[in-house]
């Protein structure tokens, strides 16, 4: 990813860009062959002569363009004819924003599959289901992790979509409107490049575009965060149900020994937070003088690079991650009994309407004898075995019915089917 924001890539982009804007200038009789030749055969940069002469001119793209031309000779004042920096340089930002974009789908392909074989490992492993941070019903970590495989392939179609989006160029000079270089020239080289022409531009190509490609690196770094906050909570003492690998002579604090933190996991939520700042500043882009201002360009500069080497840092750790991470099934099984059988109140309802008592009575039955077992750490079914309203409709068979893990899990099954599609 690195490689792909190196100067060395950057100035090849505008030299790919401005030889075959005259390649198709050639074509229409605008450039002479022979300078055409001259050109395709002899056009070149040097990175460190750009730099010294950026010193002078104070302007990237001239001092581009001069190097360019000291190679060619007479020849380099065809190159740029009728063109405006912001053509070379918008056109090149797509190209290098749709290269990373190809690399970050990858990251997302690898992280797909590392959750999926830990779905399909745990797909019956039971642990409790947690709402508001307290005990509900039971659920399986296998259904936890197809969760955050299906938010993942929406980041995948999402990251293809900002790709699309962002897949665009424009050669129409100094504002948008084609005066002294024909629309054809645009046409020719960003067909050469597979990009879509800008229907419309001004000086330069809308940022609701880069908008969109960095909000989308925010969503998916947010993901991450939210999945990345899952197994702190996980990892916390009192819960200990999943952990992160601690490797032999890794050390958790410098004064207490005993220490095993997640930090794997904070330090993505960390770094979540700062992509979404990245997007705050492209949306802030969107929003420009008149027909263009320069205020973008350092914002760019920036985020460009920062933010899609930073995704495909945090898309490559929480892959490790979830190929490392620790289950602890046993501490699960623990963690479900600790509420003595309280998280069946919804089952015992059910089945206590189904007798025939009013939704309203049936609560008011089982909430009553639901917070006797919260408060006094009695077995909620117990109680029930002994309340005279609950026994006059039910009998013990009934309850121990109810009292069913099984019954939480039927479509466990269904729900990894809907997701993979029947694939195993």
């Amino acid at each position: 990813m690195e490689a792909i924001w190196s100067p060395e890539n950057r100035y090849r982009k505008w030299l790919d860009i401005e030889i075959l804007a005259c390649e198709a200038m050639a074509a229409r009789g605008e450039i002479p062959e022979a300078s055409m030749k001259n050109i395709r055969e002899r056009a070149g940069f040097d990175v460190g002569r750009i730099d010294a002469i950026e010193k002078t001119t104070k302007h990237d793209v001239i001092a581009f363009l001069t190097s360019v031309t000291e190679k060619v000779g007479q020849d380099g004042r065809f190159i740029h004819r009728g063109l405006t920096s912001s053509d070379i340089l918008d056109t090149s930002l797509g190209l290098l924003l749709r290269e990373a974009a190809d690399i970050l789908i990858e990251d997302i392909d690898l992280l797909l599959a590392a959750i999926r074989k830990k779905a399909f490992a745990h797909q019956n492993t039971l642990m409790i289901g947690r709402t508001h941070g307290i005990h509900a019903e039971p659920i399986t970590f296998g259904l936890k992790m197809v969760l955050w495989h299906a938010e993942m392939k929406r980041n995948r179609e999402r990251m293809v979509r900002a790709k699309e989006t962002i897949s665009v160029g424009k050669l129409s000079g100094a504002v948008g409107t084609f005066s002294f270089v024909d629309p054809a020239i645009e046409e020719y080289v960003c067909r050469k490049l597979c990009l879509k022409p800008a229907p419309v531009s001004s000086q330069i190509i809308q940022r609701d575009r880069h908008a969109e490609y960095f909000s989308t690196l925010a969503i998916i770094a947010s993901s991450i965060d939210k999945f990345s906050q899952e197994i702190r909570l996980l990892q916390r003492t009192e819960v200990r149900e999943a952990e992160e690998y601690f490797s032999p002579g890794q050390k958790g604090s410098s004064a207490m020994p005993h220490k095993r933190n997640p930090v794997l996991s904070e330090n993505l939520s960390g770094l979540s937070r700062l992509m979404r700042s990245y997007a705050v500043a492209a949306l802030e882009d969107v929003a420009l003088w008149h027909e263009r201002d320069i205020s973008h360009s350092s914002v760019e500069r920036v985020i460009g690079p920062d933010a899609t080497i930073l995704l495909d840092f945090i898309l490559s750790r929480f892959t490790g991650l979830i190929d490392g991470l620790v289950v602890y099934p046993e501490r699960m099984l623990a963690n479900i009994r600790i509420t003595k059988g309280v998280i069946f109140s919804q089952m015992v309802l059910l089945k206590l309407i189904e007798k025939g008592i009013s939704r309203e009575a049936a609560y008011a039955i089982v909430q009553r004898n639901a917070m006797r077992s919260w408060q006094e750490e009695l077995e909620f079914q117990d109680l029930l075995l002994q309340d005279d309203e609950v026994m006059a409709r039910l009998n013990a068979d009934d309850l121990a019915g109810v009292f069913q893990m099984g019954n939480f899990l039927k479509q466990v099954d269904f729900i990894f089917k809907r997701v993979f599609e029947d694939k195993p």
